[in-house]
């Protein structure tokens, strides 16, 4: 009975990850397609006296993807800060204070 339910809470557990892994894909497919349509228009409408690697043109993609990669460390770093060690120390330690 133990064991079933242990299977049902790891599973639970990897069905949200995966979910969290799906949300961050099709976010990074969408930064990608967008910021490249963004950057390839902008190129187009150059004059010819206009820097391409200016900050107008480049603080999108750049703001867009630091706001990207907290999600990443999230999906693929997950133990990184506050993980499931963390959770496991100060379980036993409120548990200890408690007693």
């Amino acid at each position: 009975m133990e064991n079933n339910i242990e299977q049902r809470i790891r599973y639970r557990a990897a069905e949200k990850r995966v979910k969290k892994l799906k949300g961050f894909y099709i976010h990074s497919i969408v930064f990608v397609f967008v910021n490249v349509l963004i950057l390839v228009l902008k190129m187009t409408k150059l004059y010819p006296e206009e820097n391409f690697w200016s900050w107008e043109y480049l603080k999108l993609p750049l703001f867009w993807g630091i706001g990207l990669a907290a999600p990443g460390v999230s999906v693929f770093f997950p133990t990184v800060i506050l993980g499931k060690r963390w959770e496991e120390e100060k379980i036993r330690e409120l548990m200890e204070k408690d007693k």
